[in-house]
C-alpha cells in the first residue's frame, strides 16, 4: 500500500493560479489592517497628525521667501510691453485655474479670486477685456485660458452645471429655477443661459452669479497621473 501512495502523482496547479492566490491573500491582509486601523488606530492617528501640524522655522522661512519671489515674478509679468499680450480673438474666455497653493503672495491670490477661482481645478468664463488679459498675465504660471467652442460649452454647461442659490449648490435639472432667479432678466431655462454666456448678453454678470464654478476632472486626473508616473520613475532609478 504505501508504494502504490508513493507512486501517486501530485495534483497539478498552474503557475497562474498560484499568484492568483497569493495576490488574493495579500489584498485580505491589507483590508484587514485597514479596517483594524480604521476601528482602533482613530485616536492614535489624530495625535499623529497634531505632532505633524507642527512647523518647524525652516518652513516659515520657506514660505516667506517664496511669496516674496512670486511677488517679483508678478510685478515683472506686469510689466511685459503690451505688444506681449495675445490679441483678443473672442469676446469670451474659459480659465481654468491648475496649481497654486501655499507659495502664492496674497496680491496673487486676490487676483485668483477676483476671477473666480478659489480652488484648484476650477473654471469660469470671463468676458474678454484687456483688463482681463493683463490679470491672466500676472497669474500666467497658475491657470491656462482659451476660447471655448459652442459645442463645448453646451457639453459643459448641460453635464457640469449647477446652479448657487443660498451659498448651496443646486442641480440645473429644473428650469423654474432658473426662472425664478434670472426670470427679470429674460432667462428662463438652461437654453437661454447657453446663449447668454455665448454671445456674452448684456445680463452675462449676472447669468455667472447665478452659474456655479465647474471642476475640470479630466485635468485634475491627467495631473495626478503625471504625478504618479513621476514617483514610479523615482522609485526606478533607486
Amino acid at each position: 500500500m504505501m508504494t502504490e501512495e508513493e507512486g501517486q502523482p501530485l495534483p497539478y496547479v498552474s503557475e497562474i493560479v498560484l499568484k492568483k492566490r497569493k495576490i488574493r491573500d495579500e489584498l485580505a491582509i491589507t483590508r484587514r489592517t485597514q479596517l483594524e486601523l480604521g476601528k482602533y488606530g482613530a485616536k492614535k492617528s489624530k495625535k499623529q497628525s497634531d505632532v505633524s501640524d507642527i512647523k518647524r522655522p525652516e518652513q516659515f522661512i520657506k514660505e516667506f521667501r517664496d511669496k516674496e519671489l512670486d511677488l517679483i515674478r508678478m510685478k515683472q509679468r506686469a510689466k511685459r510691453p503690451k505688444s506681449m499680450i495675445p490679441k483678443l480673438r473672442s469676446n469670451l474666455l474659459f480659465v481654468i485655474r491648475l496649481q497654486g497653493k501655499n507659495d502664492m503672495h496674497p496680491k496673487t491670490r486676490k487676483i485668483l479670486y477676483n476671477l473666480g477661482l478659489r480652488k484648484l481645478f476650477s473654471g469660469v468664463f470671463v468676458k474678454a477685456t484687456e483688463g482681463v488679459m493683463e490679470m491672466l498675465q500676472k497669474v500666467e504660471p497658475y491657470i491656462t485660458y482659451g476660447y471655448p467652442n459652442l459645442k463645448n460649452m453646451k457639453e459643459l454647461i448641460y453635464k457640469k452645471g449647477y446652479a448657487r442659490i443660498d451659498k448651496k449648490a443646486v442641480p440645473l435639472t429644473d428650469n423654474n429655477i432658473i426662472e425664478q432667479t434670472l426670470g427679470k432678466h429674460g432667462i428662463i431655462c438652461i437654453e437661454d443661459i447657453v446663449h447668454e454666456i455665448a454671445n456674452v448678453g448684456p445680463h452675462f454678470k449676472e447669468v455667472i452669479h447665478f452659474y456655479g464654478t465647474p471642476y475640470a476632472e479630466q485635468a485634475r486626473r491627467w495631473i495626478n497621473q503625471r504625478e504618479e508616473t513621476a514617483v514610479q520613475r523615482r522609485r526606478r532609478c533607486w
